[in-house]
Formats: C-alpha cells, sequence, structure tokens
C-alpha cells in the first residue's frame, strides 16, 4: 500500500496494541514501526531499475525480516521507554505485529511481496487492492485524527482505532467478494471467447474494488480487457489480444536486466513498442486508460535497446492524459456503461 497508509494503519494499530502504556507515543511508535518495511525504496539510488523492482518489497518484506527486527527493535525500544512499563516480550509482540501488518496487507496488490525470502525468490500477490484505494485508507485517517486529538487515558481511544481497523477490513472483505463476483463473469466470458480453462488473472483497476483489469493467456500470449461489478450479467467480455513475442528477447539472451524483469514479471509479459521503442510490458500492471482504448499501451515498459532511459517504471504513464472528460469516462465504465 502508499506510505500514507502505512502511516494510519500504524497509528491505529500502536493505539490498540500499547496505547495504554504508552499514550499518544504509540502512534508515531507505531506509525513508524508499520511503514519500516519500505526502508528498501533506499535502494534504488545505487540499484539499476531491474533489479531495484525485484529488490523492492523483498528482503524487508520476508517473514524473516519481521521476525529479526521486532527482536532487535524490542531491546533499544525497553531500554530507552523504560517508564512505559513495557516488557521486552511486549516491544516485540508490539513491533512484531506492525511488521507482519504491513508485508501482509501489501501482499493484495499486484506488486508482489516477498514473504519467503532470501530462501524462495516467491511473490506473493494476491491481486485484490489498488496501491492506492481511498476507500481502504479514509476510515484508517479518519481514526488517527481522533486519536490524536483525543486526550490519553479516554475512553472511547480504542474504539476509535477499532472502527478504523473494522472498516478498512471490512472494505478489504468486500473486495475480495467484488474480486470473486468477477472472476465467475470472467470465466463465463472466457468460455465463449473459446478460452475456457486457460490462465487468467484480475486485479483492480486505480483507486476502486469496482472495475477490474483482466488478462487471459493463450498459445500465442495474453487477452486484455475490463469487467465492472456493475456490468448487466450478459455483457459480453471484450477482449483485445496480445502477442507474447518472447521470441524477441534471444537479441537480449546474457543481460541481466533482462533475467531481472523476466524473474519480476513471473512470466506475464509481452515484447512490443512504444514511442517507437521495443519495449519490455509487464502486464499485471495494466494499461493506459485502457478502458478507452484497447490499444493502449501498458503502464509497465521497459525499454530494452536504452537500459539507462528506465527509471520509475512501475507506474510511468498512469497518470498520462488524465483530465475531466477521462475521469468522466473512468467514472461511466466503473458504472458498467
Amino acid at each position: 500500500m502508499d506510505s500514507l497508509t502505512h502511516i494510519v494503519l500504524g497509528a491505529a494499530i500502536g493505539e490498540l496494541v500499547a496505547g495504554g502504556r504508552l499514550g499518544k507515543k504509540a502512534l508515531l511508535i507505531g506509525a513508524a514501526a508499520n511503514s519500516l518495511p519500505d526502508i528498501d525504496f533506499v535502494a534504488a539510488f545505487w540499484l539499476d531499475t531491474s533489479r531495484d523492482v525485484c529488490f523492492h518489497r523483498g528482503i524487508t518484506h520476508s517473514i524473516l525480516f519481521v521476525i529479526v527486527m521486532a527482536l532487535l527493535l524490542a531491546l533499544p525500544a525497553r531500554r530507552f521507554w523504560r517508564t512505559t512499563n513495557m516488557s521486552f516480550g511486549r516491544w516485540a509482540i508490539f513491533f512484531g505485529t506492525e511488521l507482519a501488518v504491513h508485508i501482509f496487507i501489501d501482499a493484495f496488490n499486484n506488486y508482489g511481496t516477498g514473504w519467503f525470502e532470501p530462501f524462495s525468490h516467491y511473490r506473493v500477490c494476491l491481486n485484490v487492492l489498488f496501491v492506492v484505494d481511498p476507500f481502504y485508507s479514509v476510515w484508517l485517517g479518519i481514526a488517527t485524527i481522533g486519536l490524536v486529538f483525543l486526550p490519553r487515558g479516554h475512553r472511547s481511544r480504542s474504539r476509535w482505532a477499532l472502527f478504523g481497523l473494522l472498516m478498512s477490513t471490512g472494505y478489504l472483505l468486500y473486495s475480495l467478494g467484488n474480486k470473486w463476483q468477477v472472476d465467475r463473469a470472467v470465466e463465463r466470458g472466457l468460455r465463449a471467447e473459446a478460452l475456457g480453462g486457460r490462465r487468467y488473472f484480475t486485479t483492480p483497476t486505480p483507486f476502486n474494488c469496482w472495475l477490474w483489469y483482466v488478462v487471459a493467456e493463450d498459445s500465442t500470449g495474453y487477452h486484455t480487457g475490463y469487467r465492472s461489478v456493475f456490468d448487466p450479467p450478459g455483457r459480453p467480455l471484450s477482449l483485445m489480444a496480445q502477442p507474447k513475442n518472447a521470441s524477441t528477447l534471444q537479441a537480449f539472451q546474457g543481460r541481466k536486466d533482462i533475467a531481472y524483469l523476466l524473474r519480476f514479471s513471473r512470466g506475464d509479459y509481452t515484447v512490443g513498442r512504444y514511442q517507437g521503442k521495443l519495449t519490455f510490458n509487464v502486464l499485471r500492471f495494466g494499461e493506459m486508460q485502457g478502458w478507452r482504448d484497447p490499444r493502449a499501451p501498458f503502464v509497465f515498459h521497459y525499454f530494452l535497446e536504452a537500459p539507462e532511459d528506465n527509471r520509475f517504471v512501475v507506474q510511468r504513464g498512469r497518470w498520462r492524459n488524465w483530465n475531466a472528460e477521462s475521469i468522466k469516462a473512468y467514472v461511466r465504465r466503473i458504472e458498467g456503461k
């Protein structure tokens, strides 16, 4: 999730786990602890893009990191805040909870989270929440604001924290239900397109859990499209063929950046052209307003012939050409129109 979500999520958890002993310090310490796994962003200053996308949400988002850091942080915290009557074990539970929740909720995005690093490069990627979803985060934000202003010891503090956590969790469950509904509709649509039984995945489009991006694999590549939970049941699944063109990569054999990109893509990629340049496209990040233009370029596109021109590739072009008209079109498509 985005940094702001981790801050307010950490604050709410901090209040529940240690607010009674730490007071309002629990909000600040919780926010910092929940944000800690994202310290891996500093790697971008010395890693090239292909290595950085694999390192991000890697070892710092692993179960091993949670265990080790919870213990390492507990000792200085116990010494620094002696007067809070927090034991080493309680501090370890506090930090462990914050870190574990961070890597847990991140796994619901489409980036992929390396729970099992360094023993396995497998990424947990559930494709349920967009990385920035205000409908998930707003409840936690409201709760945190309330906790900042409520005096220490107020009987309503735990209720505010529970409100934020329960509402955000309710939205997560609602998103899971929407994904299940969309997946059933996609399966019916794929059967109608003679693609039944093929591997596919769905992932939410920006800021919502109602319009979903669809990727279905076939023998030549992929088919991409969109499905809203508000689409009429009989609406056909409109898909665009996306040739994989894997053979094109033979010209780049031996390059380390290609090996990292293949690992990061988990095999779901195409090779195409954008702005006249040959690109490696990771499909799960979606297209630039593909709900308006079926031939829209992919958000994650890596220029194969100019590796030095690849920075911030994960959301490259995501917000290009967004304006009042495109937002209206987006809302209409969410509504199933």
